[in-house]
């Protein structure tokens, strides 16, 4: 089978290999579609934490179970997903019910190899149904989970202001979900046409492009002085996330969905005068999963509208350079396999 490997920052090189064999308690799958996700980008650039070359990359993945083992209600020819997050589970986290942060994860894509490959074997347990969706769909469900844990963790209540800031996919997601969570969602980005994108296709009011004027003001402009109840940063940036306690109303609860490699600081009276609650967000569960199958089937979400581009899997050693550019206007890029 054809596989592609990342194998420097800045490197794709195709190749050949055998097609897996099938292990006890595992599944192999026909890969149809491959999502491109910020990790991949990171990646590609030698940006991302926890991260050793070479590496195949992607996670973002639907496909045709062709064989497996140990699954029960699972049948051979099925369209399905699966959960990325290989957990040991028998670590402090895997036995109080958070596999997405086990000690010992193993990210397909990240910490071993993904799903840029013809057949891709993953562990029985981490399939997820297809539920009647389509392969676009169904791989954009892992992107679109991450957001939904990470506001799953804000626990916000009807009416509160959420402030999301980035507006790439991760914080599309984010947004999407923070609005069928009942917050008053602001949308902040430093790129006027992603704010247009939430305006006119997810339907937030409150858009905020910090380089225009006092973000701080706006945001209390907004709030009718309270500031934001929850505010998740979806950028991974060291100062967007550093900045990003200045918005938080007091009482209020900071969620970091998005990574970067250095330490970040903000002032500690800042914080403390706030009663703040700092979380990170990493990966998502099965509950999660669900959740973002249920919204999909119920038209509450519309994922062809993040898909911008598309590929062949054979097109894309040359294509994924142009998508670290913010020109190409790509939030979605799409690779498809037959």
């Amino acid at each position: 089978m054809k596989i592609l490997t990342c194998t420097t920052p800045g490197t794709f090189d195709y190749g050949e290999t055998e097609k897996p064999e099938l292990k006890p308690g595992h599944a192999i799958i026909k890969i149809k579609r491959i999502g491109i996700c910020g990790t991949d980008l990171h990646a590609f650039k030698g940006t991302q934490p926890f991260f050793s070359y070479p590496r195949i990359l992607g996670h973002e993945l639907s496909g045709e179970l062709v064989e497996v083992d140990d699954a029960p209600g699972f049948s051979i020819g099925e369209a399905v997903t699966f959960i990325p997050y290989f957990n040991c589970g028998h670590c402090v986290a895997c036995r109080t019910g958070k596999p997405n942060c086990c000690a010992h994860i193993q990210v397909c894509g990240v910490h071993a190899d993904g799903g840029m490959v013809e057949y891709l074997q993953v562990p029985s347990y981490s399939l997820v149904h297809g539920e009647g969706l389509t392969y676009d769909e169904l791989a954009l469900v892992e992107p679109l989970a991450i957001g939904a844990h990470g506001i799953r963790r804000a626990g916000i209540n009807p009416g509160d202001f959420v402030l999301v800031i980035g507006a790439g996919p991760i914080g599309l997601g984010t947004i999407e979900f923070a609005r069928i969570a009942g917050g008053n969602v602001i949308a902040m980005d430093v790129s006027n046409e992603r704010l247009q994108f939430c305006r006119e296709n997810l339907g937030i009011t409150h858009t905020v492009n910090p380089m225009d004027g006092n973000a701080v003001e706006k945001i209390r402009e907004i709030t009718g002085g309270d500031m934001a109840s929850v505010v998740v940063d979806a950028t991974g940036n060291l100062r967007a996330i550093n900045g990003g306690i200045d918005y938080l109303a007091h009482g209020g609860r900071y969620v970091l969905i998005g990574l970067q490699k250095e330490a970040f600081s903000f002032s500690h009276p800042e914080f403390h005068k706030r009663e703040s609650t700092l979380m990170s967000s990493r990966n998502a569960t099965r509950q999660d999963f669900e959740h973002v199958i249920a919204s999909m089937k119920k038209g509450l979400v519309n994922p062809a509208t993040y898909i911008t581009h598309r590929v062949p899997f054979d097109a894309v050693k040359n294509e994924f350079e142009s998508w670290l550019d913010p020109a190409t206007g790509v939030i979605k890029a799409m690779v498809e396999l037959e």
